[in-house]
C-alpha cells in the first residue's frame, strides 16, 4: 500500500467543490489525475485569520487500493440472549442511548426509561410550547427521546478526547443517519432537522436487538437495600428491577437531584454557568470573522470567545456557549412560571441570524442562598427562571434589550426582529440577572467588541435567561469503577451527573458506564 498525507490551504470555491478539492490534493501528492486510486479527507478547517479566508484541508492520497478497515467496520449488534442481565438506563438523551448501544455489544439487556415522548409526538408539545405558551412538564425541549441534544445544532465537537473514542462515536452516528462529513470537519454539526431521524434509528437499534425503550415513563423513587440499588419506581407505581441502573437523566432533571437528596444518595455542589443569549443579523459576524459581507461557499461563520472579569468573589469568566450560526432562539422552560432559552440549528445554518450563550462562570460561594444547602445552584436557576417569566409578562414571551442599550445602561424603546418564535418583550435585563451577574456580562461584552468589530451593537440584542448550560451539582461516582461511593450498582452518567458537557462527551461517558457495569456484575 503507497499512501502519502498531504495537507493544503484552498479558496472557498475550490475547497468546496469535489473535482477541484481531489485535483489539488493529487498535485499537492505530486500526483496525476489517474496515479492514484483513492483519496480520504481526513480534516477540514477553516482558516479566517488573513484577510483572504483559506480552507486548510488534510488528506491521504493512496496510490495503491486502501485498507478494507480504512473508515471502521460498521458495529455488528447481537440479540440479547434470554436471561441476560438486565441494566436499566434512566434517561434516554445520548448518554442513556449510547449506554443502551454499548450493553447490547457486551451482551447486557438494556431496559430505557425516558420520561418524554418520541421524537415525532414531541414535536406536538414543541409546537404547543412555541404557539401557546404551554409548557408540558415532561415533554419540551430538554425532555424526550433524545434528550436536550435532539432539537439543538448538533455540535458534535468536543475537548473529552480522553473519556473515550471520538471517531468511534462519529462512526456509529454516521452508521446511523448521519452524514459522513462529520468525519472531517473540525467544528462537526448534524442539525436540528436531521438529528430526529438520527436519534430514532439509534433507538430501532435497541428494540432490534432485545433491548427495551419505554417512553412517558418518569422514575420517582429508587429501590434501596441497604446500600445496593436494585431498580426504580415509575410515577405509575411500577417496579423496575436491573441488576444494575445508569443514571442519566440530564442537567434539567431536578426532580432527581431531588429525589437523590430525599433518599440520601450523596450528590455534591459544582460549579456552572448562567447569562442570556445574544442574537446577531448572521451577515454582521460573516463580515467581521471572513472580511466580507459575501460568504460565498463558505459556511455561516461563528464565533467562540472569553474574557476575565473582576467582581465580588474574584475573577469570573465570561465566555460564549453554544454558539448557533444560522440559528434559532427556542424556549427551553421545563415548568410553568419559568422562561428559559436555549440556541439551535438546522443543518444547512442558513437563518438570516446568529445566537450564543453568553454567560458568566459561577462557583458554588458566589451565591447567597446558603439556606437551601447543596440544591443553592438549582435555586438559583430557579430564582432568576421565575423572575425572567414574571417580568415578561407570565408567558413564554422573554425578556430581552438591544445589546448596546444593555451596555450602555439605557432602557430599549423598541426591539429587533427575532428568531425565537414566542416573542420578546423589553425588560432592563439587569433587573432580570441582578447586578452582579449583569455588570460582569458588561464587562465581557465590552471585550468582545474589541475583538470583533461592531459586536457590541443596537443591530444585536440579548434574550434571557440562558441558565441550562450545565447541570449546577455533581452525582458522585468512584473514578475506578464509575460506581457511586455510597450505593453500589448506580452509575451517575453523563451531563445530569456531572460528567459530560455535549452530545460526543455525553455518548463516551455512556459508553464508559456500560462497560463499568460488565466489570461490576
Amino acid at each position: 500500500m503507497q499512501k502519502r498525507e498531504v495537507e493544503i490551504v484552498l479558496s472557498p470555491g475550490e475547497a468546496y467543490d469535489e473535482l477541484a478539492r481531489y485535483r489539488a490534493l493529487l498535485q499537492a501528492a505530486g500526483l496525476q489525475p489517474g496515479q492514484a486510486d483513492f483519496v480520504h479527507l481526513l480534516r477540514r478547517s477553516i482558516d479566517a485569520r488573513g484577510r483572504n479566508v483559506g480552507v486548510r484541508l488534510r488528506a491521504d492520497v493512496y496510490q495503491t487500493p486502501p485498507p478494507r478497515e480504512l473508515f471502521g467496520p460498521w458495529v455488528q449488534y447481537q440479540t440479547v440472549a434470554p436471561g441476560a442481565r438486565r441494566v436499566v438506563i434512566v434517561g434516554a438523551g445520548p448518554a442513556g442511548l449510547f449506554a443502551a448501544l454499548r450493553c447490547l455489544e457486551l451482551g447486557l439487556k438494556p431496559v430505557v426509561l425516558e420520561r418524554g415522548k418520541d421524537v415525532r409526538t414531541r414535536r406536538r408539545d414543541l409546537a404547543a410550547l412555541n404557539k401557546e405558551h404551554i409548557v408540558d412538564p415532561d415533554s419540551n425541549y430538554c425532555f424526550g427521546e433524545g434528550g436536550a441534544g435532539t432539537y439543538s445544532d448538533g455540535k458534535l465537537y468536543t475537548r473529552s478526547k480522553k473519556r473515550g473514542d471520538v471517531q468511534r462515536i462519529l462512526r456509529l452516528l454516521v452508521q446511523h443517519g448521519a452524514t459522513p462529513e462529520i468525519l472531517v470537519d473540525a467544528h462537526p454539526h448534524i442539525g436540528t432537522n436531521k438529528l430526529p431521524y438520527v436519534v430514532q434509528a439509534l433507538r430501532q437499534t435497541v428494540l432490534d436487538h432485545g433491548g427495551e425503550v419505554r417512553f412517558e415513563t418518569r422514575v420517582e423513587d429508587l429501590l434501596l437495600t441497604q446500600n445496593r440499588i436494585r431498580g426504580v419506581v415509575t410515577h405509575l407505581g411500577e417496579e423496575i428491577s436491573g441488576d444494575a441502573v445508569i443514571l442519566a437523566t440530564g442537567h434539567s432533571a431536578r426532580d432527581i437531584y431531588e429525589l437523590l437528596l430525599r433518599r440520601q444518595v450523596r450528590i455534591e455542589a459544582k460549579p456552572f454557568a448562567l447569562g442570556v443569549r445574544v442574537e446577531h443579523p448572521q451577515v454582521l459576524i460573516d463580515q467581521a470573522q471572513y472580511h466580507r459581507a459575501d460568504r460565498g461557499q463558505l459556511p455561516a461563520a461563528s464565533y467562540s470567545l472569553v474574557q476575565q472579569t473582576d467582581g465580588p468573589g474574584g475573577q469570573r469568566g465570561v465566555f460564549s456557549f453554544c454558539m448557533c450560526p444560522g440559528g434559532f432562539i427556542v424556549p427551553a422552560a421545563t415548568a410553568q412560571g419559568e422562561v428559559v432559552v436555549n440556541g439551535m440549528s438546522p443543518s444547512r445554518r442558513d437563518s438570516r441570524f446568529a445566537n450564543s450563550g453568553i454567560v458568566v462562570a459561577i462557583e458554588p460561594d458566589d451565591m447567597d442562598l446558603r439556606r437551601y444547602g447543596v440544591l443553592a445552584g438549582l435555586r438559583f436557576q430557579q430564582e432568576i427562571e421565575q423572575r425572567a417569566c414574571q417580568l415578561a409578562g407570565n408567558t413564554q414571551l422573554a425578556p430581552a434589550q438591544l445589546l448596546g442599550d444593555f451596555v450602555q445602561k439605557r432602557t430599549s424603546k423598541t426591539l429587533l426582529e427575532t428568531s425565537y418564535q414566542p416573542g420578546l418583550t423589553s425588560v432592563p435585563m439587569d433587573e432580570v440577572l441582578g447586578p452582579v451577574l449583569a455588570d460582569r456580562l458588561r464587562q465581557g461584552f465590552k471585550a468582545f467588541g474589541r475583538k470583533i468589530p461592531g459586536y457590541t451593537t443596537n443591530a444585536a440584542q440579548i434574550v434571557g435567561v440562558e441558565s441550562r448550560t450545565s447541570a449546577p451539582l455533581r452525582i458522585p461516582r468512584l473514578p475506578e469503577t464509575l460506581e457511586h461511593p455510597e450505593v453500589r450498582g448506580l452509575f451517575p452518567c453523563g451531563e445530569g451527573a456531572g460528567f459530560a458537557g455535549g452530545i460526543v462527551s455525553a455518548a463516551m461517558d455512556g459508553e464508559r458506564c456500560a462497560e463499568a457495569v460488565l466489570a461490576a456484575l
